[in-house]
């Protein structure tokens, strides 16, 4: 009985893949999804379809149900391998049950020539073979349909699927479907050089030469492999740099305003402290938007023959009387929303907020949202060096 038991723990890393470590709520939410999305699908299906319709839906819909809940990032769960390997399926099926007399020689072919077609379209969908085999083996009813089959029912059904899908993921945290394309262009400074952090490291060609140098089959997308090299560089930086948080390099004695602070009050506070931003807070001191010295300059009127001098002046100094065609406070000209950090983030979750989104200050808040501090890149650069210095 030892013996066996060794021999089957033996087996265990062979029969048993380790699966993506996901949280009880994210496989708890895509089990809703895929149950929800199923249901609408079939009720629908079920005013429109009988008979062969029907066992489509239970051949493919439920299979693809998963790939499109559980793994909505999947290469394999795109809006165009869901519709294009059905309908390719279907019309391969279609073509072999009418073409070759004997169904079984007749299934090998479609199954095989539907991955082929797929390959060659970059619509893989591994629920499309059932879908070719059911066109092949439905019987009579299935073969009456004729290529109608990939319209009604296979393409009824795909549709509804889809809209749930694109419905269903988009509503749920943390999800976003389709999938977005792996770009690395500078789109904040309208060029196409790669973004700060991703002119090192790895890039789109090494990901790719990669991939071919593999020569498999990887249900992986690109963007996907390059987050998650990204997040694992995260991690690997935390565990060498300690445990060292905003709140450890934030500046804490700052100079704040208000929504109803005066422009020039603002002004005057920007350059008395010679920063370059100062937080706007509610009375709650809950951070409502952020003020710089751009926003001052870049509502200058600049079309005018005067100064820039005397243009900056005129826009910051209050306007007599109770009317104005300008703005008076800082709540009319501050950059919002604002994005902040935590007091307890680690200060390598700063870089990417820092570099590629072209921040040069970030607010840093406590647990109920009130503003504590301000980080600055100059803050972080001190701090990567001294935990460079130090090891």
């Amino acid at each position: 009985m030892h013996a066996l038991r060794q021999f089957l723990l033996g087996l265990r890393p062979y029969l048993v893949t380790e699966s993506t470590p996901l949280s009880v709520g994210e496989r708890l939410r895509s089990t809703l999804a895929a149950f929800v999305a199923v249901l609408v699908v079939g009720y629908i299906s079920s005013r429109f379809l009988e008979g062969a319709g029907l066992l489509v839906l239970v051949a493919s819909m439920g299979a693809s149900a998963i790939l499109l809940f559980v793994t909505p990032n999947s290469p394999l769960a795109q809006p165009w391998p869901l519709v294009g390997g059905h309908l390719i399926a279907a019309f391969v099926g279609v073509a072999c049950a009418r073409l070759i007399p004997d169904l079984w020689v007749a299934s090998a072919v479609a199954v095989s020539l539907t991955i082929l077609c797929m390959h060659f379209s970059h619509s893989l969908h591994p629920p499309g073979g059932a879908v070719a085999l059911v066109a092949v083996l439905g019987g009579d009813a299935v073969h009456a349909e004729g290529y109608r089959f990939m319209l009604e029912p296979v393409g009824l059904n795909v549709l509804l699927l889809l809209l749930m899908a694109l419905v269903i993921n988009n509503l749920m945290p943390g999800h976003r479907y389709p999938a977005r394309p792996n770009t690395r262009k500078d789109h904040r400074h309208r060029h196409n050089d790669p973004t700060p952090l991703d002119r090192l490291g790895l890039d789109r060609t090494d990901l790719r030469n990669a991939l071919r140098d593999l020569d498999t089959y990887l249900d992986i997308s690109e963007a996907d492999l390059d987050r998650v090299y990204s997040q694992a560089g995260i991690h690997a930086f935390r565990r060498k740099m300690g445990n060292i948080t905003c709140a450890d390099i934030m500046s804490r004695d700052l100079s704040t305003a208000e929504y109803g602070t005066e422009l020039e009050e603002a002004w005057a506070r920007l350059r008395y402290h010679k920063v370059k931003a100062i937080p706007v807070i509610d009375p709650f001191r809950r951070v409502i938007g952020v003020i710089t010295l751009v926003d001052f300059i870049k509502r200058a009127n600049l079309k005018t023959y005067e100064t820039f001098e005397d243009k900056l002046i005129r826009f910051i100094r209050r306007t007599p009387g109770v009317a104005s065609e300008k703005p008076e406070v800082v709540g009319q000209i501050m950059a919002t929303p604002v994005v902040t950090a935590r007091e307890d983030m680690h200060i390598v979750e700063l870089v990417p907020m820092l570099s590629d989104k072209g921040l040069h200050h970030i607010p840093v808040v406590d647990g109920d949202a009130r503003l504590v501090g301000m980080v600055t890149q100059s803050d972080l650069i001190a701090a990567l060096y001294t935990g460079e210095a130090m090891k």
